[in-house]
């Protein structure tokens, strides 16, 4: 069980790491200091925004569930 939740937290590490990169800026952060706020944004979302929204939020709770889990085998072992 140990070792499934470890690979577990490594891939959904290295997902969290990807899926985080690949949105858009929203501006106001690092990304316009160094000139990156330069973009205009479009009104709304596109519908594979919402998508990639909803797939980071579910690898961050799957994440989180291995994180728990984890904790709890060196706990109680």
């Amino acid at each position: 069980m140990r070792m499934f939740l470890d690979i577990l937290l490594i891939v959904t590490s290295v997902l969290l790491v990807l899926l985080v990169l690949l949105h858009r800026a929203k501006g106001g952060g690092l990304s316009s200091l160094f000139g990156g706020g330069m973009q205009s944004s479009l009104s709304g979302s596109t519908v594979a925004e919402k998508n990639l929204d909803r797939i980071t939020i579910f690898t961050g709770i799957i994440w989180l569930i291995a994180i728990l889990g984890i904790g709890l085998e060196i706990k109680f072992s």
